[in-house]
């Protein structure tokens, strides 16, 4: 593995801890204000957090135009980082409107099970856009998936209105890792996670005013939540994924991602002293193999045995 890989896959891991960690911030959020005004507020903020990071790294390329280092750098197209930010600012809004509706009418763990099926649907989406995944890659997909199920399914599986809405984030947020897969390569990961915050904070906003009835009494109460995930979870997450996703197969880098629900059970093992079953931890070990297994190259353990 390139030392440019390392990093790329540390940046996606470290998101997915983020994630699995702000699930304790979510459900804290929704105790004070409604789902649309919980997503409006901390993308808004998301978004902001991240302007004047925009503006140090302007300051800072600008220094190094005739470096070598900038040279590689992507340029900032103005119409692909509009379109690419709109782009995965709608498709995060749908997915995080979606998961947060969905989850209000289904259990957290089958919710946290269905949401990380994106790892099946991204290398099925790569298929139709000419990427196929080796076979590899399928069989860590499937190890993936059966580790999943250990790790979150508990009692029958039955798909209720809650589950449907769920399975629809999932794919929402496969078309968003596609998606930021093409534009990585194109624009600055920073400022393309800038406007998809701002974009899909807008669009949340509106159907807050539509559908809830903010008061900043209550945004204001569940500030601690909201900041976790407006600042962490939006503004250094996110934008670790867009920058993690540079040069790496959207498909590794949902199998990477997909710790998030590894990480939210270990965080409520840590954190809130909840139990882990052997069912539980089995399925941790299996989804760790599986990332392992897709980040094995078969060729440079082979070279370096010899």
């Amino acid at each position: 593995m390139s030392v440019k890989s390392s990093k790329n896959s540390l940046l996606l891991f470290v998101a997915a801890i983020i994630w699995g960690v702000a699930f304790v911030a979510q459900s804290a959020g929704m105790d004070y204000v409604g789902p649309f005004t919980f997503n409006a507020v901390r993308s808004l903020l998301g978004g902001v957090v991240l302007i004047p990071c925009v503006f140090l790294l302007n300051r800072i390329n600008s220094r190094q135009t005739d470096s070598a280092k900038n040279s590689a750098m992507p340029k900032d197209r103005p119409k692909d980082l509009l379109i690419g930010g709109l782009a995965c600012g709608f498709l995060m809004f749908v997915s995080t409107s979606l998961q947060q509706v969905g989850i209000m009418y289904t259990t957290v763990a089958k919710a946290g099970f269905i949401t990380a099926l994106y790892i099946i649907m991204v290398p099925v989406l790569g298929i139709f856009l000419k990427r196929k995944a080796g076979l590899k890659i399928w069989i860590s997909v499937l190890i993936a998936v059966v580790g999943l199920y250990l790790l979150c399914m508990k009692g029958s599986f039955s798909i209720s209105k809650g589950d449907f809405l769920i399975l629809l984030c999932s794919l929402t947020f496969a078309m968003h890792i596609m998606v930021v897969d093409y534009f990585t390569e194109k624009v600055s990961g920073t400022k393309l996670s800038c406007i998809q915050f701002l974009f899909a904070g807008g669009l949340s906003a509106v159907l807050m005013f539509l559908y809830e009835e903010p008061k900043l009494s209550s945004i204001c109460a569940a500030w601690l939540p909201i900041a976790y995930a407006g600042i962490l979870s939006c503004g250094v997450a996110y934008t670790f994924q867009i920058i993690g996703q540079r040069g790496t197969d959207p498909t590794i880098a949902s199998l990477i991602l997909s710790l998030e629900s590894v990480i939210s059970v270990l965080a409520g093992w840590v954190l809130l002293g909840e139990k882990l079953s052997a069912r539980e931890l089995i399925g941790c070990v299996l989804m760790f193999a599986a990332i392992l297994l897709a980040q094995i190259n078969p060729k440079q353990f082979l070279k370096k045995k010899l």
